[in-house]
């Protein structure tokens, strides 16, 4: 019995030895004697290549549009971001954002950011932001995020002066909600590029979010 065991034992042994040899000189021959193909070989090259939309936008953006994003910002946690033709102007990483109306101007026909503030809507001065909105040139874009409490602080004249730039909701923008907009001076129509969130029970709203393709526009020339 002990013999015949030791035997058995022997055989496993070598026929295990037999398989690995066998399998290893089965992996030497494919490897000197097959080749991927070229367009598996070139897999990682090309994944290497793939355009980044502007913006992380799902669409590439063609010739004569620009391309934006905005994000308002999640109750009073986490910041807004704008983003225009790829360029971060604002956002929590850049620590550039403030508690109610983030503010953004871009020229509209080059796609330049002009400049940027934040406007406290909760216990700032609001003539500030009047002052800031009747200064705005026909030949700009306006892009704007909330942030915390956008609504405290606005008075008839402000959302008039926002309705006139295009938005449909700062008539009714109120404590806690979450806006993005963009728009211009003397629209033809309302700005189709607005989101608004409804605060409930004195909790924040959830963010908004805009992203989208907008045309350059020639000088002169309305949206």
């Amino acid at each position: 019995m002990r013999l015949s065991g030791l035997l058995r034992y022997l055989a496993l042994i070598f026929a295990m030895a037999t398989t690995w040899l066998f399998i290893r000189e089965y992996i030497n021959f494919n490897m000197k004697t097959f080749r991927l193909p070229r367009w598996m070989g070139s897999a990682h090259k090309n994944s290497s290549q793939l355009v980044k939309n502007k913006c992380g936008l799902s669409k590439s953006c063609p010739d004569n549009f620009f391309a934006f994003k905005i994000v308002s910002g999640a109750a009073n946690v986490v910041g807004p971001t704008m983003c225009f033709e790829d360029q971060t102007i604002m956002s929590p990483v850049k620590n550039n954002v403030g508690r109610g109306l983030n503010v953004v101007l871009v020229d509209g026909t080059t796609g330049a950011v002009l400049t940027q503030k934040s406007f406290d809507m909760y216990s700032g001065d609001a003539s500030l932001l009047t002052k800031f909105l009747k200064e705005i040139s026909e030949d700009m874009l306006v892009l704007v995020a909330s942030y915390d409490d956008p609504g405290t602080k606005m008075n008839d004249e402000i959302r008039k002066l926002f309705s006139n730039l295009g938005s449909t909701h700062a008539k009714q923008l109120g404590f806690r909600d979450s806006w993005v907009f963009l728009g211009a001076q003397n629209l033809k129509s309302k700005s189709p590029f607005e989101q608004r969130s409804f605060q409930t029970q004195q909790n924040w709203a959830s963010y908004s979010k805009e992203e989208a393709l907008l045309k350059e526009q020639p000088r002169n020339e309305q949206i």
